[in-house]
């Protein structure tokens, strides 16, 4: 498979400044949103949680995601160490509708995963279930805050709010979208119930086959140490996926 890498955030930040250019909210967010219509993605790679003391502890990652008819399918499975073995399968719908489902070595079926789990993930809140959803782009409260430069990207600053049925651990999104590429180059997310803001910043930003991506994405949290990578060694963009490669029997078979 080629390199290649997808996930919530694209692109190396730096910092920001006003600019001239703002589009219209239904323009800016258009790129992000075919993105998740037209997804048909496999990566293969590490999730890597650090601690405060630098201390690693690593997983391989495989994800696999497609859009069948307004459904996004998104296949998240820990390939090694065997002890962390799962399969994550999350799906959203056009109108928001989500919802989260794992199987383990030795299950008879794939379990929902409660709403309240939704913000852990497979090493830690850093990248918890929700994010590989990235439910935000549907969300009903959509606003372009300003036009800024966020280290050499010209971007539109787009701030999502969840409605009242919205399943999320998120009070808001922010994410500066690129204008050249269409695509996000940094988000910050602002959690309900304590109010942090975790940042994603990613590194290594290229074009492969009509798509943005990027190598490694480095989640930090406001007023804590340590961070979580994902680490993105391989993949293809147009990997030809099916609705079997989703299906629950081949899921639950290990």
């Amino acid at each position: 498979m080629k390199d290649f890498a997808v996930g919530a955030v694209l692109g190396f930040a730096l910092g920001c400044g006003p600019v001239s250019y703002a589009a219209s909210t239904p323009a800016a967010l258009a790129g992000p949103r075919q993105a998740i219509a037209n997804a048909d993605y496999r990566v293969v790679g590490r999730l890597v949680s650090v601690d405060p003391g630098g201390k690693r502890t690593s997983e391989d990652i495989t994800i696999k995601a497609h859009n069948f008819s307004g459904v996004l399918r998104v296949l998240v499975e820990i390939t090694a160490p065997a002890s962390a073995r799962a399969r994550i399968l999350l799906e959203m719908r056009q109108n928001g509708e989500s919802s989260i489902r794992i199987a383990h070595p030795g299950d008879k079926a794939l379990a929902s995963i409660p709403f309240d789990k939704w913000n852990d993930g497979p090493v830690g809140p850093g990248f918890s279930y929700e994010d590989f959803l990235q439910q935000e782009f549907l969300w009903p409260g959509q606003s372009v805050q300003e036009s800024v430069r966020w280290g050499t990207h010209d971007c539109d600053l787009v701030k999502s709010t969840p409605g009242p049925a919205d399943k999320t651990h998120y009070a808001e999104v922010r994410t500066w979208l690129d204008h050249k590429i269409d695509f996000p180059v940094y988000v910050e997310k602002v959690l309900k119930a304590s109010g942090p803001v975790k940042e994603y910043t990613s590194f290594g930003l290229r074009h492969d086959e009509g798509v943005w991506s990027a190598t490694q994405i480095e989640e930090k949290t406001h007023g804590q140490a340590g961070s979580t990578l994902l680490i993105i060694n391989r993949g293809s963009p147009k990997a030809k996926l099916t609705l079997e490669d989703f299906g629950a029997d081949r899921i639950i078979h290990f």
